[in-house]
């Protein structure tokens, strides 16, 4: 498999050219473009409980789509639903933690699996479930925005908005908190965040679909009533 991105970071389209016989799996609704002679199959991968505990806990879809090559360089275009980056990331057995809403495809040999992040994660607006990718092969991830990458050293941390993460090894330890204080969550913009510690990788997104909405509903207005119909506006 040979992953070609173009368009980055803002609208960035992941260009998949597969082998004869090679298969990649990809997240409902991602397929942008396919050559005629793939064989597309869906499937709840993993099995029915895997693909609902994914569904309903990790924001993903219950089905993904398998696409398969019948002769050398079948190629699929995907692309994520919101404006961003992709980021290919070669899996070699140690796992990757990735944001619910973050994945977009991987070939065989990646396992995408959900693991329950505790209680103490249910208060983050976002990432309830992370999704756990484990195995060997191409994971391929999109994000909000463009991609930061940061390492951290041993003992070192980072404090990041949960919106804003994106991938992070299962080597760096977490905590969710508050920035400081329940008074400041309320009032200052800025919620519950994820203080971090290394060693490991990890990778930010630039911008944050919930801050996003936040700023969106607001601006629309109440629907009114316009020649016998309704319709929104924004202010």
């Amino acid at each position: 498999m040979h992953v070609d991105v173009r368009y980055q970071p803002s609208y960035a389209l992941a260009l998949v050219t597969l082998d004869a016989d090679e298969s990649v799996q990809v997240e409902a609704g991602a397929m942008v473009g396919m050559s005629p002679d793939l064989r597309l199959s869906t499937e709840a991968r993993g099995g029915v409980i895997k693909s609902l505990t994914r569904s309903l806990f990790g924001g993903e879809s219950f089905f993904l789509n398998s696409y398969t090559a019948v002769k050398p360089g079948g190629t699929v275009a995907l692309a994520p639903p919101l404006p961003g980056d992709i980021n290919v990331i070669e899996m070699k057995g140690e796992p990757l933690l990735v944001q619910s809403g973050s994945y977009l495809a991987s070939s065989d040999g990646v396992d995408v699996d959900t693991t329950w992040s505790g209680a103490k994660t249910f208060f983050g607006s976002e990432g309830l479930i992370m999704l756990r990718c484990t195995g060997y092969g191409t994971l391929i991830v999109s994000s909000y925005g463009a991609i930061h990458p940061m390492e951290l050293e041993a003992g070192e941390s980072y404090i990041v908005d949960t919106g804003h993460l994106v991938t992070f090894e299962e080597s760096i330890d977490y905590n969710i908190k508050t920035v400081a204080g329940w008074k400041s969550t309320f009032f200052s913009g800025e919620g519950i965040v994820a203080e971090l510690t290394g060693p490991g990788r990890l990778t930010l997104q630039s911008r944050s679909q919930v801050s996003f909405l936040a700023w969106l509903i607001p601006q629309l207005r109440q629907p009114s009533r316009d020649s016998g119909g309704f319709r929104f506006e924004i202010k």
